[in-house]
C-alpha cells in the first residue's frame, strides 16, 4: 500500500475543467522520510516507516533521536508505517507528492472533530419524543423507552443513547485527486477530510 503523511491545512474551491466549482480540501502532502525499511527476513513482512514534521530535539527521547539519525534527519513528530510498499526505497528517502496524480482515487484517515457528550437528537439523529400532550414537558429532545422490564431486565449493548461523539478514527474512501502544487507539496483532494485544522492525515492509494 503507497501512502503518504500530512497535515490538513483547511478546505477552498476551485473550478474544474468544465466550469464547474468543486469543494476540496488542501493537504500539506510530506515531505517524508523513510526512517525505516522492514522487510519479511528481518521483521516478518513488507513496510516501510515514514516520519513527518520536525520536532525539537529536547522534547525527544533519545532512543528516539538515534533511531532518526540512522536515517540522517532530526526529530520528527508523526511516525507511520505503510505495510507492502511496493516501491523500493532506502533509509533516509525522502517521500513527497510525486507518487500521486491528478485524477486519480485516494482514501484519506484522520481523527475527527470531538463534539463532546452530546444527546440522542445530535448523536444518532432522533427525532424526540415529540406531543406536547398529556402532561409532558421538556420532552423534544428526549430519547424515551430504552428497554422492556423484566425482560432481559437490562439495557442491551449498543443502544444507541447519549454520550461521547467525534474524535474517532474515520477514512473517507474514493477521494479524487483535484489538483496537486508540487513546490508546495500541496494537493488538493475532492470533499471534506475528517479532523480540524492542521491535524494529521494519512493518505493512502
Amino acid at each position: 500500500m503507497k501512502g503518504i503523511i500530512g497535515k490538513k491545512l483547511g478546505m477552498t474551491s476551485i473550478y474544474g475543467p468544465e466550469g464547474r466549482q468543486i469543494a476540496v480540501t488542501i493537504i500539506e502532502a510530506g515531505p517524508n522520510v523513510v526512517t525505516q525499511v522492514k522487510t519479511k527476513d528481518s521483521d516478518g513482512y513488507n513496510a516501510l516507516q515514514l516520519a513527518f514534521g520536525d520536532k525539537k530535539e529536547k522534547n525527544a527521547t533519545k532512543a528516539a533521536i538515534q533511531h532518526f539519525a540512522k536515517a540522517n534527519t532530526s526529530a520528527k513528530k508523526v511516525v507511520k508505517e505503510f505495510r507492502d510498499y511496493f516501491e523500493e526505497k532506502t533509509l533516509g528517502d525522502t517521500i513527497t507528492t510525486e507518487i500521486f496524480a491528478e485524477g486519480e482515487s485516494v482514501d484519506v484517515v484522520g481523527i475527527s472533530k470531538g463534539k463532546g457528550f452530546q444527546g440522542v437528537v445530535k448523536r444518532h439523529g432522533f427525532h424526540g419524543v415529540g406531543e406536547a400532550t398529556h402532561g409532558q414537558h421538556d420532552r423534544d429532545r428526549a430519547p424515551g423507552s430504552i428497554g422492556a422490564s423484566s425482560t432481559p431486565s437490562r439495557v442491551l449493548k449498543g443502544m444507541r443513547m447519549g454520550g461521547r461523539m467525534g474524535n474517532d478514527r474515520v477514512k473517507m474512501k474514493g477521494l479524487k485527486v483535484v489538483k496537486i502544487f508540487p513546490e508546495k507539496n500541496y494537493i488538493l483532494v475532492s470533499g471534506s477530510v475528517p479532523g480540524h485544522i492542521g491535524s494529521i492525515v494519512f493518505i493512502q492509494k
